[in-house]
């Protein structure tokens, strides 16, 4: 491991490091906020999972999250989005290859060599991070689009791992969608049953059940109709009886400007189902 960033911030330390992974066999970036309280004990882990296109910069630059982490004594950690380097497969579009991740394991060649973000996500980050950084082992995931996804799916599929999972304008329906469609055609194949295992919606369907969860949703996003299909989500959890709390906003877009606008409520939702999970 080797820290490439360091910034005093809010009492804590905003820092950036950099580490061979070897699931994903290529260096891997991921910034971790430490809280003033971590100088003094272990402290519950927020994962964050940015969108399309985005690196561990975005939330670290753009929410204010730290002035949040900061008052309620938790780490953020937010890695990249997917493997990079001059050896790992790319393509030419934005919504395919390194920065779109889908944080799933691939399993179509050439990606398969090193898009194992799910696995890495899931168990050789929180490894490195309860290792190296004054973390305890109690932890919750959010996320925005395509990260909203990854947040989505990871805290489905995995309920004792996270105590509590949020997303901002998530992608819920990827395998209904033409961003999930492109991505899951070329990391997973034609199986489309591979695909219902990334897909939020589909996963709440067959009856994966998670109590704490939050999702925001700005109305003049863009992309709300034809990618993101918040409604979906919202249906699901109504036929599965579900008590998710998913909120529209009027006015907000896809942008970090919605994400600043809502994040403290976000840390505040997780600070307190994190502190009840210790009760």
């Amino acid at each position: 491991m080797q820290q490439i960033e360091k910034h005093a911030c809010f009492g804590g330390w905003q820092e950036v490091w950099t580490h061979e992974s070897h699931l994903l066999n290529c260096p891997m970036r991921f910034a971790v906020y430490l809280p003033p309280q971590a100088k003094e004990r272990k402290v519950p882990v927020l994962y964050w999972l940015s969108g399309l296109t985005c690196t561990e910069q975005n939330v670290i630059t753009k929410s204010g999250i730290q002035r949040y982490a900061a008052e309620h004594g938790i780490m953020i950690v937010a890695p990249d989005t997917s493997p990079r380097g001059e050896s790992v497969a790319d393509d030419a579009a934005y919504d395919l290859g390194q920065g779109a991740s889908f944080y799933l394991n691939a399993t179509q060649s050439p990606w398969c060599n090193h898009y194992q973000m799910y696995d890495y996500i899931l168990h050789e980050l929180p490894r490195l991070i309860t290792t190296h950084f004054a973390a305890n082992e109690r932890k919750s995931i959010s996320g925005h689009s395509m990260g909203g996804h990854g947040a989505l799916v990871l805290g489905l599929r995995n309920p004792n791992d996270y105590v509590s999972v949020s997303a901002f304008s998530p992608i819920v329906s990827p395998s209904q969608v033409g961003w999930g469609q492109k991505a899951f055609t070329a990391y997973l194949g034609d199986d489309r049953a591979a695909w219902q295992q990334y897909d939020a919606v589909a996963l709440i369907l067959q009856g994966h059940d998670k109590k704490a969860f939050l999702v925001d949703q700005g109305l003049d996003d863009p992309f709300y109709a034809e990618q993101l299909c918040t409604q979906n989500i919202e249906n699901a959890c109504q036929q599965m009886h579900i008590d998710a709390q998913i909120r529209y906003h009027a006015g907000y877009d896809h942008s970090y400007y919605f994400i600043a606008s809502w994040i403290e409520d976000h840390v505040a939702y997780h600070a307190k189902q994190l502190q009840r999970s210790i009760e």
